[in-house]
Parts: structure tokens; sequence; C-alpha cells
């Protein structure tokens, strides 16, 4: 979905990772793709949200931050945030953990542009598991279980991450190309 440019040339993708609270899967899928987009020209602005304020100006879940310690992603620094009117245009993905956080974005997604026209919101909505190679496929919230959930999130996190890069920036390779 990458836009064009004003030479023609496809800009850089920004991508927006949304799951409920922003403390668990949406800054672990952040810190997983900033680790692996971190010097691809194709990429210009990562972030998350959540769809609720539950959490807003908190660190990420001290269990978010010990699994990408583990897995080499140190150095991230993140705040909980809601979801802006403004991130439908600031952004060219907004990827949902799960189906609830779809309904809620596509839900807000409507309504702005309803008030708003459809160039207030571009963004293309979807579920960030639809990267992984299962259609349909949800990150489910740790959030209330044990550590091994932060596990199984930071390797479907992973997969979701491969997948993004192999469907949406190989295809602005190949618009370029």
């Amino acid at each position: 979905m990458a836009a064009s440019g004003a030479n023609g040339a496809q800009k850089p993708v920004s991508v927006l990772f949304v799951c409920l609270g922003n403390i668990c899967r949406s800054p672990m899928a952040e810190g997983v793709f900033r680790s692996m987009t971190k010097a691809d020209t194709r990429v210009a602005t990562i972030d998350s949200a959540g769809t609720g304020a539950y959490h807003e100006g908190c660190p990420p879940d001290p269990r978010t931050m010990s699994v990408l310690e583990e897995n080499g992603e140190i150095n991230y620094d993140h705040s909980a945030r809601k979801v802006r009117n403004s991130d439908f245009k600031d952004f060219d993905y907004v990827l949902a953990m799960d189906d609830d956080n779809l309904h809620d974005l596509s839900r807000l997604q409507r309504r702005l542009i309803k008030t708003s026209g459809a160039s207030a919101a571009p963004a293309k909505v979807t579920l960030f598991g639809d990267f992984g190679g299962r259609k349909g496929e949800e990150v489910i919230d740790p959030y209330y279980g044990a550590r091994d959930g932060f596990t199984i999130a930071y390797e479907q996190m992973t997969r979701f991450s491969k997948g993004f890069i192999e469907q949406v920036l190989q295809s602005v390779d190949a618009a370029e190309g």
C-alpha cells in the first residue's frame, strides 16, 4: 500500500501495531518489527497503540520486556498510548492483534470516514496474523496468563513480521523495479 511520492517512487511504509492496552502484544510487535527492519529504507514510522487508555503513559509489561531482551531486542523504550484518529491517516498499515481490536479499529475508521471523508483515514486496517501464513490468526492476550504466553506471542510476532516483510515490503521493491 505504500503511496507514491512526488517523483513516482514508492514512499516508505509506516506501520502501527494495536492491541487493547498497549503494554503487551503491540509493543512486542513494534519491538520485533523495529529490530527486523532497523536498516530498511522501505520502512518509515513504526509505532504501537491500544484501543483502550487503561495503561496510557505506562511502560510495557515487564514480561514483554524480558522476552524482548532474551531475544536480543534491547534498547526498546515505549509509553503506552491510545489510538488517535490521526493514526488512520499517518500510518499506511494499522495492524490489530485480535478480532476484537480489529472490530474496534474498523468501527473507528468507518466513523472517521463518515464524518471526515475517505482521505481522513486511508490506512489499511487488518489483522497482523494475516501475514503469518494462517488467515485470521490472532495473538492471544498474555496479560492474565503465565510468562510462556509472552514467549508464544514473541514467536508469532516474529513470524508475522517476516510475512509482512515478504508480502508488503517486497511488493514495494517490485513496484519500484
